[in-house]
């Protein structure tokens, strides 16, 4: 009888556990798939840590061997650490030392009213985050808006970056020719447009999820509003920099990005002599989360 009043307990703490998860996942479908992501980075190895650079609480991932060669990857506009969850352990277990840094206004970094969150301001929060942890020279990657970053922290410290690893990035001055307020949408509709734009083929989303992200996106929008007038204007572009690149250069594009598409990434080959161009068929913008496993051998052979 007490075997069975035991068996009974786990059981009926199984099942609350359960409906409790349930319960969870319908209320806040977006904040169960950040913890599940979150562990998942735990799990791979990666320590949670942050730093203050300019006064502003940066969060980070560290992952990899403490003394290897130094990787930092910059994630794109409306992105976070967690997105190169596929790409990083690439890096690692090839023995670097990987950090995957939270932009302000992004991820579990802070998000000060007074910041500009422009690409010029966030490149030199980047080189900031370099003297905080005190990265002399690093292989420096980034993707979409953070590509566009990576590659004016490359020209305008070149001393810091061995090699640059540019993934489906903006930076070149090209007026999208999509409509720029989907990247907050506001309406289930348009968040469907923006996931057509973001991937080939992209999977259904149920109401109760689409709810949860469109609540995200208007609490999170007026970041992404101020970083987004700012690249508008051109006036952080790179295509007056690139020509002045002296490390090697990969850039890594997906064939059917919409959002910055494949001529962008060859006007930035054609700026760059000594780059190399690697084009990821069936791939859309979202390659590092979606098709890290074909980019993987180039960009770890790359850094070598």
């Amino acid at each position: 009888m007490r075997g069975d009043r035991k068996l009974n307990w786990i059981v009926g703490a199984v099942l609350a556990l359960a409906a409790i998860t349930g319960a969870w996942f319908w209320a806040r479908p977006v904040r169960f798939f950040n913890a599940m992501t979150e562990l998942r980075m735990r799990l791979s190895g990666a320590q949670s840590l942050s730093a203050t650079v300019a006064g502003i609480r940066m969060h980070y991932y560290a992952l990899g061997p403490a003394d290897g060669p130094v990787v930092v990857l910059v994630h794109g506009l409306g992105g976070r650490a967690e997105d190169w969850r596929n790409l990083a352990p690439y890096f690692a277990r090839a023995g670097y030392r990987v950090y995957l840094p939270d932009l302000p206004g992004y991820g579990q970094s802070a998000r000060p009213a007074d910041f500009s969150y422009s690409v010029r301001d966030e490149a030199g929060v980047v080189v900031g985050f370099f003297d905080a942890l005190g990265l002399k020279q690093v292989d420096l990657g980034g993707w979409s808006m953070g590509g566009w970053i990576v590659q004016r922290v490359a020209a305008e410290h070149p001393d810091r970056v061995q090699r640059l690893i540019i993934i489906d990035s903006a930076g070149v001055y090209e007026r999208p020719a999509w409509d720029t307020r989907l990247f907050t949408p506001t309406t289930a509709e348009e968040l469907d447009q923006l996931d057509a734009l973001l991937m080939p083929h992209p999977p259904r989303v149920p109401g109760f999820v689409a709810r949860d992200i469109l609540r995200h996106a208007r609490r999170n929008a007026w970041v992404i509003h101020r970083a987004l007038a700012s690249m508008l204007t051109g006036r952080d572009s790179t295509d007056g920099l690139l020509p002045g690149l002296k490390m090697p250069v990969l850039i890594v594009w997906g064939a059917e990005d919409h959002i910055t598409p494949l001529s962008q990434g060859e006007r930035i080959h054609q700026l760059v002599p000594q780059s190399e161009l690697d084009v990821i068929a069936g791939c859309g913008h979202l390659a590092p989360v979606q098709c890290a496993a074909q980019m993987a051998p180039t960009v770890v052979e790359f850094v070598k």
